[in-house]
């Protein structure tokens, strides 16, 4: 028996303390060097050996979209869609536009992409029919129907288990984990990968189709498409710009941060949100630095106790050190609010007019 270097009472018996360690000493392979000459050169080898995590992007199907009814609200026109984002699977698309138009008026399209929970679309598109949507849509997630009345198409969906795709609310048929508390992103993030999918690239598929179909509608404006999402949504909005070229302009809500402080330290994550081996290639800040020279805002609140501001901060630093060395400052625009984990209805108006119209 030898006498240990260290003291046992001193030895880590955490692997979570273990993980955050290696986390906090862990350098990207693709990590942005401010030093870099050549950044078209890393955003394009970066951009492929990101999108490649994503993993088989299922097959694409007919969407067969059935009109399910419209609806006027409160300065806007809902319709609801129902199409098919994959053999055997449907989903119900919510599109709203400006109240007031004439047939041929036309708006350019903005995808509103919803975060973990918060009742999915629903909040954010204008469902104010319950207590609890009108509370969601009361702190800020509710910018599908507010940039319907600056004038915008929006567009909502749900992703794999949240609203319409929510297993706990699959009332009309006999679902095995019916009534189980569990986080189904987490569930569908072991199922998907078993399968050499993953749910963020399940969900980025079924978002283009939905564009896909939307664009066809007769008063949603050829050009450039718009998306922004709060929280996971924002990573939703980031993923989506990434894996799509259409997309023009993306306004990222208090989604800044660094894989070591909101995943590894604070567990602030789910399987919707990851690729495998991801943190090995980038961090948030290269992922969203890989946008330019596509128009971008990034949204910090003062307030966000989800997304510090002392690691949401430098995060939008580096973005925007990325966007200089690429001689594409102008197109990069940050917001702080003095508000919390939310969206606040300030710049998105003049930010997407200015890019989409």
């Amino acid at each position: 028996m030898t006498t240990p270097a260290v003291p046992l009472g001193h030895r880590n018996l955490s692997p979570n303390a273990w993980l955050l360690d290696r986390a906090r000493k862990h350098t990207p392979r693709f990590h942005f060097d401010p030093e870099t000459t050549d950044v078209e050169a890393w955003r394009e080898k970066t951009l492929a050996a990101v999108l490649a995590t994503l993993g088989e992007e299922p097959p694409a199907c007919e969407p067969n979209p059935v009109l399910l009814g419209e609806i006027e609200l409160d300065g806007f026109i809902q319709q609801r869609w129902m199409m098919d984002v994959e053999d055997g699977l449907s989903t119900i698309v919510a599109v709203n536009r400006p109240s007031g138009g004439g047939e041929e008026s036309t708006w350019a399209p903005i995808l509103c992409w919803h975060g973990h929970d918060m009742g999915g679309k629903e909040p954010i598109m204008g469902n104010r029919s319950t207590a609890l949507l009108r509370s969601y849509a009361d702190d800020g997630y509710n910018y599908g129907a507010v940039m319907a009345r600056h004038g915008f198409v929006t567009i909502g969906v749900d992703w794999m288990g949240h609203g319409d795709f929510d297993e706990q609310r699959k009332w009309r048929i006999s679902s095995p984990q019916k009534g189980v508390e569990m986080d189904w992103c987490d569930t569908y993030y072991l199922n998907a990968t078993n399968l050499g999918m993953t749910p963020l690239g399940i969900n980025i598929a079924h978002g283009k189709r939905v564009l896909d179909f939307v664009t066809t509608l007769p008063y949603v404006q050829d050009g450039p498409i718009g998306v922004m999402g709060v929280s996971g949504g924002g990573t939703m909005s980031l993923w989506s710009a990434l894996a799509d070229p259409r997309i023009a302009a993306t306004e990222i809500i208090c989604y800044s941060d660094t894989f070591p402080d909101f995943g590894f330290r604070d567990s602030n994550y789910c399987g919707m949100q990851i690729t495998p081996g991801l943190f090995s290639l980038v961090d948030v800040s290269d992922l969203q630095g890989l946008l330019f020279p596509r128009a971008l805002m990034v949204d910090l609140g003062f307030f966000d106790d989800c997304f510090m501001l002392e690691s949401a901060g430098p995060c939008a630093d580096r973005v925007e050190e990325i966007y200089r060395r690429a001689g594409a400052s102008h197109r990069f625009r940050r917001q702080l609010f003095a508000a919390g984990h939310s969206w606040c209805d300030e710049q998105s108006a003049d930010f997407f007019g200015e890019h989409l119209r």
